[in-house]
C-alpha cells in the first residue's frame, strides 16, 4: 500500500516520548511499537499495542525518534488518526482520535470502527 506516511497515523509530542521510552526499556530487543485493530468488546473493536518488529505489507512510521507499526490489516481503519497519551492521577494510556471511529462504548474499551476508502 502505498499512503503517505503522515496520512496513516501522527503522534502527539508526548506519545512520540513515550513509545521511545517504552521501546528503550524493552525487556527484549524491539524496533518499533506495532499498532493494531482487533474485534473485541461490545462496540466491536479494539486498539491492540506490542512491542514488535515489522513484519511484510506493516506502515512504519517514524516521528521525533519514535517507531509505530502499523498493522497492514489496520492501516485502513487507522487512516487520519493521532495518537496521543493521557495521564491521569492512577493511570498513563494511549489515546486515539480517530475519523474512522463511528462510536464507543459506555466504559471505553472498545469503539466501532468503519474503514477508509482506499486510495486510488
Amino acid at each position: 500500500m502505498n499512503l503517505a506516511l503522515s496520512n496513516v497515523l501522527s503522534l502527539t509530542d508526548a506519545a512520540a516520548a513515550r513509545v521511545r521510552a517504552l521501546l528503550a526499556s524493552a525487556p527484549t530487543p524491539a524496533t518499533g511499537l506495532r499498532v493494531s485493530v482487533e474485534k473485541s468488546g461490545c462496540a466491536g473493536m479494539a486498539y491492540k499495542m506490542a512491542l514488535a518488529e515489522p513484519e511484510h505489507g506493516d506502515e512504519v512510521i517514524e516521528q521525533d525518534g519514535a517507531r509505530v507499526i502499523v498493522d497492514a490489516k489496520a492501516v485502513l481503519f487507522l487512516l487520519g488518526s493521532r495518537m496521543d497519551i493521557k495521564t491521569d492521577k492512577f493511570s498513563s494510556t494511549f489515546v486515539f482520535e480517530n475519523p474512522n471511529q463511528t462510536s464507543a462504548c459506555g466504559c471505553g474499551e472498545s469503539v466501532a470502527l468503519t474503514p477508509a476508502e482506499p486510495l486510488r
